[in-house]
């Protein structure tokens, strides 16, 4: 097998939340460590669309940030390009493979310099390098589907699909290998996500990009995706392809968000929603972080916590995944 693009490796990452040195010693207070990511593993290999999902506060955009270099792990490797770009000693390695990195932001407004005109955002990548950028910025909106005569506006002229375009054109300047999109479309319209996901979808197959795609939507990467991993509390509980993961969700966590998406009864009301909320990472449950929620939960699930295992195609961790499909399969309509 070919070495994947991106290799991450029991990825840890630890933050000190701690109040200041002088409050801890007035109340007595120790210091506070929140986990926000715990022994992750996970491959992409070239070419390919892996999708991170997981509720608010799961650990999704700290690794984006440690696999584009803008937080280093507290333990744990990520390679790109078979560079571990927190430990490589080679400046010129390092280099390399961070211009063969780039980022889509959330809200494509505030990741855009409002002072800035369309065509210095976009080549300001390449000019940084001092390479060429002469009719650069003109190419690439007309690739993202805006017109070349774009480039001499300002960012508050574009509507905000049109700004994330603008990003994608960013984007795609220095001719990257890898895209790291942090919910690139969750601030736009539905329909205008839908033009963006597709725009993305065509520019990889024409550039032959590798996406990590980062979302709270799992609906939004059904159909993109080529892998989907599940975080919970900065930990993998379920990965698998898109298909498997929809049609035969293993974790309860997993068929807890798919419920979760907005379904009516037949009488037209909105059905109610799992209750619970995400415990506190600073003091995460014993065992299983997702006990307190899991209708399957027992003791050893408050006392063990379990490792990722292959259950029918996907790699799950829960002890009782053949259970939890068993009564997916059982509750569904004949």
């Amino acid at each position: 097998m070919t070495r994947p693009l991106v290799s991450v490796k029991n990825l840890t990452r630890v933050f000190d939340v701690s109040k200041p040195w002088l409050n801890r010693v007035i109340e007595r207070l120790p210091k506070a460590r929140l986990t926000a990511v715990s022994d992750v593993s996970f491959d992409i290999p070239e070419r390919q669309v892996y999708a991170l999902v997981g509720e608010s506060g799961s650990g999704k955009s700290t690794i984006g940030k440690m696999i584009v270099g803008l937080l280093n792990p507290s333990d744990g490797v990520v390679e790109v390009e078979g560079i571990d770009l927190s430990r490589e000693t080679d400046p010129a390695k390092v280099d390399k493979v961070r211009s063969d990195i780039q980022m889509i932001f959330q809200d494509p407004f505030a990741s855009l310099n409002p002072r800035w005109k369309v065509r210095d955002i976009i080549v300001e990548p390449v000019a940084a390098r001092g390479g060429d950028t002469k009719g650069m910025a003109e190419r690439l909106l007309e690739q993202v589907g805006l017109s070349a005569e774009d480039a001499g506006k300002f960012p508050h002229e574009f509507s905000g699909g049109q700004r994330q375009r603008i990003c994608i054109a960013r984007a795609l300047a220095s001719e990257p290998k890898l895209i790291v999109c942090d919910e690139p479309t969750s601030a736009l319209d539905v329909s205008v996500q839908a033009q963006v996901l597709n725009l993305m979808s065509d520019l990889k197959d024409e550039f032959g990009l590798t996406y990590l795609f980062i979302t709270h939507d799992l609906t939004v990467v059904q159909h993109m995706a080529d892998r989907v991993g599940v975080l919970y509390l900065g930990r993998l509980v379920e990965e698998a392809a898109p298909g498997t993961l929809f049609e035969r969700p293993a974790h309860p966590y997993t068929q807890m968000l798919l419920a979760a998406a907005p379904k009516m009864d037949g009488f037209g009301r909105e059905v109610e929603p799992p209750k619970g909320e995400i415990p506190d990472p600073i003091n995460p449950p014993p065992g299983c972080a997702f006990n307190p929620r899991c209708p399957l939960a027992d003791d050893r699930c408050r006392s063990e916590r379990p490792e990722l295992r292959e259950v029918e195609g996907s790699r799950v961790a829960c002890h009782y995944a053949e259970r939890a499909l068993a009564l997916m399969a059982e509750a569904e309509p004949a």
